[in-house]
């Protein structure tokens, strides 16, 4: 009772004074009681899961034997609409043990936004996520939370002796590796990796929408993160069928031309719509004044197809501009309704 708050100590006198007024009637009340270990977990541990009913039992305990000597820990499984009855496998760990916190979301969602509740819900000063098919692993978390207090913000696992198929997995997503590398800046070997390590003030900084889990090293570098990589074993897959193939490809794609907007035209969209807007309607006014002074010589252009792109591209350069216009405001609103800072503040020196 010694290390009790003032806001405890408060609750508790005020439940005495209640119980004192009505001790001669039949109400009851529960007790109150106190968690002396609240904010004092160390590392939250996220996993998504979905189909995963023959891994969720092995990888908790798996998880809890790497960090249970180690660290304060919590594990939280974020249920994303599975069919095959990890839910109910999920709820009935839960009850059993303090150290697992299941999230049950209403329907499949996907993997991102699964992280993203499972983010939001972690109260660790370290976060871990990692999947769910016993591919990671648990083994290699505390040398990545060791690399990470080396002092870099994110640590993300590099499968190096990857357990998956040559064609159809090993060689695109070493493609995408380096064609994502390239464009985003941010030389990795790995992207796909689940297994990373971040400072949960970084994860605070940033939101995730769409399928963007997998461009997180490159978001974390907009907000500012100092990041490494860490090569970690990769098992393979003993249970169920994996959830990604080469259909992944197409939405790979968009979300790689999402994130370069976002790293270099955030804050100032007219400067990409405006530079193509402005660049077309030049083009096409150049055309017109051409169009312009060869009919004032007697020719005829009305049969020319110079003069219909000539209009074409007039009317795209407006409507790139007014896009411009649009994007702006949208920022605008964006970081001023959230009052979001357009920056990111490492430490002050005073």
């Amino acid at each position: 009772m010694a290390d009790w708050k003032l806001s405890e100590w408060h609750t508790y006198l005020t439940q005495k004074l209640v119980m004192s007024k009505i001790k001669d009637t039949n109400v009851k009340m529960e007790p109150i009681i106190f968690n002396s270990s609240q904010n004092s977990v160390t590392v939250s541990v996220v996993i998504p899961i979905f189909n995963e009913k023959d891994t969720l039992e092995t990888l908790i305990n798996n998880i809890s034997n790497s960090l249970i000597d180690k660290y304060s820990y919590e594990i939280i499984c974020i249920d994303d609409g599975s069919e095959d009855g990890s839910t109910d496998i999920l709820r009935q760990l839960a009850k059993k043990r303090k150290d697992l916190k299941a999230i049950i979301l209403r329907r499949n969602y996907g993997q991102t936004p699964a992280m993203a509740a499972g983010f939001k819900n972690a109260e660790g000063n370290i976060i871990i996520s990692l999947d769910g098919d016993l591919q990671n692993d648990p083994a290699d978390i505390p040398r990545l939370i060791n690399k990470l207090n080396e002092g870099y913000d994110l640590v993300s696992g590099w499968r190096n002796n990857r357990q998956d198929n040559t064609f159809t997995r090993l060689l695109p997503s070493k493609i995408a590796n380096i064609i994502i590398a390239k464009l985003t800046g941010v030389s990795l070997h790995d992207y796909g990796c689940s297994l990373k390590a971040y400072r949960s003030e970084l994860v605070a900084d940033m939101n995730l929408y769409g399928e963007l889990h997998r461009f997180i090293p490159a978001l974390a570098y907009i907000e500012g993160a100092r990041i490494t990589e860490l090569a970690v074993n990769h098992n393979p897959r003993r249970f169920g069928v994996s959830k990604y193939g080469l259909g992944r490809t197409f939405p790979v794609i968009m979300d790689l031309f999402t994130i370069l907007f976002i790293k270099k035209f955030l804050t100032r969209p007219m400067h990409i719509f405006g530079c193509l807007g402005l660049t077309l309607m030049t083009l096409g006014l150049s055309s017109s004044i051409y169009l312009s002074i060869i009919k004032i010589l007697g020719q005829d252009i009305g049969v020319r197809p110079l003069l219909i792109l000539s209009v074409l591209l007039i009317l795209t350069g407006v409507q790139l501009l007014s896009f411009g216009l649009l994007a702006e405001l949208v920022m605008r609103t964006y970081h001023e309704s959230q009052k979001r800072p357009i920056y990111r503040v490492r430490e002050v020196i005073s």
